[in-house]
């Protein structure tokens, strides 16, 4: 007779695929919890200390870690001198095992203390499943309830499951158990502080497989990992179509640079850079005023608020008439939605925008390899810029410098934005050189018919061109990180032109 070890901690359909099991003339071997439940649904069990004629010990700690479960998981069938040994020392065979492991992950997020978080690091169960895994030839290994009818399928047709199946499901079981790992590794890292160390174990689950990547040739899928705010992998979509490659891409950028105020504040975005955004005394007001920063670029991209929509704003976005992607917002009032319904294939995301943000790293991939950094998240303190002019800035031209630096800040290097009563007026993004970027930023304000302009720029000046530049369109104080060889030229250029000029000491460039 056939036997099955079954011990799960998710028990989602684990009675049903037992009795059926059973009813393929399988010995079914349980402990715990799991053989209770088995138990109570009619399956007859056997129990671990049966099997291994040794009890459960240091409060269940240890119960599967016996030569009677591992030399009937790991002896190999198609060796005359294994099965003679696990013979000799009377082991049976172990042909499936279904286990799922402690729930770690849930415990952590549930804020549970470091004890009990412990106490749910699984170390039996990855062990079964590894050694199922590895003698995946002979052994049928179960880690995911999504696997149960497949598997059944196969034993009621075939009498047993392909090698195919064992080993696509020995390859999901060695994922799952490297998953696991990674969050216990990553629990305790953070635990003592540790950071960059000598290994990089990320783990992340599927959310959705997507229909395309950044181009229709290009196959790709979203992964998830731990809950954080601020974030459209765990946002909650109302209506539309599935997101793009590239509206999560995009999305993301416009929730990170939103994320910068406290202030009512309108983000338009497209690209990955944002082409309208304001702060204002009321979301209203933001919202008319990012979307006449640039009412061309803004068609088909995103915008986000961080203040609630409700029928009076959600009526001004629909008065624009322009085509959207996304609209992202911390919450919706059930008018505002059926205002926005009319926009059908405009997807409605609910953001976190309250919970604190947690994340703290970047990875971004190379040919070969991975880059990992801190988030950009650091902004300069108000002690720390300095007025480097004879001019001093205004208090309405230190608001607008403080809104530009925060908005270029979020513009592809090299990146020049100009702004004007906290509201972006031009955008000069990912040009080879800064005064190029500046000559795009500068024309569009001009085009708009916005003076009295303000300058901020994500990296110093080489030179004191930008500055030259500038003073021809009407920018009358410029910011900027500082930290040139030449400073001294832009800051006496700036003194020749009657413009103030703030250094932060902090550069943010973006590639």
């Amino acid at each position: 007779m056939r036997r099955a070890l079954i011990s799960v901690s998710d028990k989602t359909g684990v009675v049903e695929f037992a009795k059926k099991l059973e009813a393929l003339d399988f010995e079914i071997i349980s402990t715990g919890g799991t053989k209770k439940a088995l138990d109570a649904a009619g399956v007859k069990t056997i129990s671990i200390e049966d099997v291994t004629g040794f009890p459960e010990i240091l409060d269940g700690r240890v119960k599967t870690l016996h030569p009677k479960v591992h030399g009937g998981l790991l002896a190999r069938r198609d060796l005359k001198e294994h099965m003679d040994t696990i013979k000799e020392h009377d082991i049976k065979p172990i042909d499936l095992v279904c286990v799922n492991l402690y729930p770690f992950k849930k415990t952590v997020e549930s804020g549970a203390a470091l004890d009990e978080v412990i106490e749910n690091i699984d170390i039996g169960g990855p062990s079964m499943v590894r050694s199922a895994s590895k003698n995946y030839k002979a052994v049928t290994i179960v880690t995911d309830p999504a696997d149960f009818e497949r598997v059944l399928k196969e034993f009621e047709e075939n009498g047993d499951t392909t090698l195919e199946t064992r080993t696509y499901l020995a390859a999901k079981a060695f994922r799952t158990t490297a998953n696991y790992d990674a969050m216990i590794s990553a629990y305790l890292s953070n635990l003592v502080g540790s950071d960059f160390n000598e290994t990089l174990t990320l783990s992340y689950e599927l959310a959705q497989s997507l229909r395309y990547g950044e181009n229709p040739h290009q196959n790709a899928a979203l992964y998830k990992g731990p809950y954080t705010s601020w974030s459209l992998v765990h946002a909650k979509q109302i209506q539309g179509k599935e997101l793009s490659y590239n509206n999560i891409q995009d999305g993301n950028a416009c929730l990170n640079l939103l994320m910068e105020f406290e202030e009512p504040t309108a983000i338009a975005l497209k690209h990955m850079n944002p082409c309208g955004a304001a702060s204002a005394k009321d979301i209203y007001e933001a919202w008319d005023k990012a979307y006449e920063a640039d009412p061309v670029s803004i068609y088909g991209g995103i915008v986000a608020f961080n203040r609630p929509v409700d029928a009076t704003l959600a009526q001004a976005i629909m008065d624009k008439k322009v085509f959207l992607e996304i609209i992202m917002a911390p919450s919706y009032s059930e008018e505002a939605l059926e205002i926005l319904s009319k926009k059908k294939n405009c997807r409605i995301m609910e953001v976190d925008m309250t919970t604190p943000f947690k994340d703290k790293k970047m990875a971004l991939t190379i040919n070969g390899g991975l880059l990992y950094q801190d988030l950009d998240l650091d902004i300069w303190k108000e002690e720390d810029l300095k007025v480097v002019t004879k001019k001093q800035p205004t208090e309405e031209e230190k608001k607008d410098l403080l809104f530009a630096m925060k908005c270029v800040k979020h513009v592809k290097s090299n990146a020049i934005l100009v702004a004007h009563d906290q509201t972006i007026a031009g955008v000069g993004a990912g040009q080879m050189n800064r005064v190029g970027s500046a000559e795009i930023s500068l024309e569009w304000a001009k085009k708009q018919g916005k003076t009295s302009l303000v300058l901020a720029s994500d990296a110093f000046f080489p030179f004191d061109d930008t500055v030259t530049l500038a003073a021809k369109y009407g920018v009358t104080a410029i910011i900027q990180p500082g930290g040139s060889i030449r400073d001294e030229d832009s800051i006496k250029k700036c003194d020749e032109l009657g413009i103030a000029m703030i250094f932060t000491g902090m550069r943010h460039f973006r590639h």
